[in-house]
């Protein structure tokens, strides 16, 4: 048992219900949505947003402020993320963007990285990291291929010496990713892209980690250890120091321990001190959403059973490629997975819960207009002017449905 647990007292027992609309509110999912803030608003309120290289409706971080903020347009989500100055890409759950104002935190990690000396296994003459170097100060940002290339063969993982310095020079901190171009990172001096306040902050390891921890619970709301070691992946012996000084409340919840007992959790004060409360969102959401991207807490609190499957074999699919949960009434009662035909979004399967588990026959009708709405909300998001659903875990269901699709 680590310090941390053994000193929690709890001030209060929390039923799952209560954990649970805890939850969705500190993710922008309950309530009024912050408008005035937009994209960067959501940015700043989770405190990363996860990247991933997928795009069936839209790529993963425009999916994250779409699901909170509705149908934002997808040039103004690119343009709050990128080239302002006003965010970064580092490693924190994932590849992940995440606000400037949080670069000082991860000095941590840039410090970690720079002691292990290495990247991922790969190794790079002292004299080309000085290369790539000189080169973003002598002509400002680049990409890897600007820079001289980004593999050495057609292969994805055969990375160029340029490449494996100019990542080197990202987890250490003397370079920046501020920007994507086409996909592609584009990559400045640290010293240069990162405003001087925030370039210039001292802060120890012990600092950097108790932040992050408060950053998590806030976003979280109500967070076992483990949930809170997986927001930023911090380690044990980082959390565990400062977990009981990070202005976080030590509670209970019932029905999150083993065998549905109750199971020592963390609060953010704010979330304990209103009851949750306003309209909740009905809306698809990205596998790698931080309401859901924690396997573990997304069982624990809303009953499912989520694996993204896009690089499970076709013929080992379950729920399918992209499978997207269906958030409606504040629980996860089934499942989508998604393309586009031209100007058509497809359903290429869909399943609905019951009270008998996802998918179950004969279940689901009653989430039929939340999944219609969602359906329709994604598809007028991506320019659709149509949804076609293919396969749907009932077909008894199917002539509610496409009614209510063509309403």
């Amino acid at each position: 048992m680590t310090a941390a647990a053994a000193d929690h007292t709890p001030v209060t027992v929390l039923s799952a219900d209560d954990a649970r609309r805890m939850a969705l509110r500190a993710q922008g999912l309950l309530g009024a949505p912050d408008r005035r803030g937009g994209v960067r608003g959501v940015l700043r309120h989770l405190g990363a947003v996860q990247l991933d290289t997928i795009s069936v409706l839209a790529r993963s971080h425009e999916l994250v402020p779409y699901a909170r903020l509705g149908a934002v347009g997808r040039p103004a989500v690119e343009a709050a993320y990128w080239g302002a100055g006003t965010s970064f890409e580092y490693w924190s759950h994932a590849a992940c963007i995440l606000p400037v104002e949080e670069w000082p935190l991860f000095a941590f990690r840039r410090r970690r990285y720079r002691a292990r000396g290495h990247l991922w296994g790969h190794q790079v003459a002292p004299e080309t990291y000085r290369a790539v170097l000189d080169q973003l100060r002598a002509e400002g940002p680049l990409t890897s291929t600007e820079l001289g290339g980004a593999k050495r063969t057609a292969e994805w993982w055969d990375w160029s010496d340029t490449k494996i310095a100019v990542e080197r020079a990202l987890a250490f901190g003397d370079v920046v990713c501020t920007e994507r171009r086409g996909w592609k990172r584009v990559y400045a001096l640290a010293e240069q892209a990162i405003p001087d306040a925030l370039f210039g902050q001292e802060r120890s390891d012990e600092e950097c980690v108790r932040t992050l921890v408060a950053q998590a619970g806030a976003a979280l709301g109500v967070a076992t250890r483990a949930d809170l070691l997986d927001y930023h992946r911090l380690r044990a012996e980082e959390l565990d120091p400062v977990l009981a000084d990070s202005g976080l409340v030590p509670v209970q919840v019932a029905g999150w321990g083993p065998g549905g007992t109750a199971a020592a959790a963390w609060a953010d004060p704010a979330a304990l001190a209103t009851t949750p409360r306003g309209r909740h969102r009905t809306t698809l959401l990205s596998p790698f959403d931080s309401l859901i991207w924690d396997r573990a807490r997304t069982e624990r609190i809303f009953g499912m059973t989520h694996r993204l499957e896009a690089y499970t074999p076709k013929h080992k699919r379950v729920h399918g490629y992209f499978a997207m949960p269906l958030l409606a009434g504040g629980r996860l009662v089934g499942r989508v997975d998604p393309a586009r035909e031209g100007h058509t979004l497809v359903a290429r399967q869909v399943s609905l819960a019951d009270a008998r588990g996802a998918g179950a026959r004969g279940g689901g009708a009653r989430h039929l207009e939340a999944l219609a709405a969602a359906l329709r909300e994604a598809a007028a998001w991506v320019g659709c002017d149509g949804v076609r659903v293919e396969a749907l875990h009932d077909e008894r269901l199917r002539p509610a449905l496409e009614k209510l699709l063509a309403d």
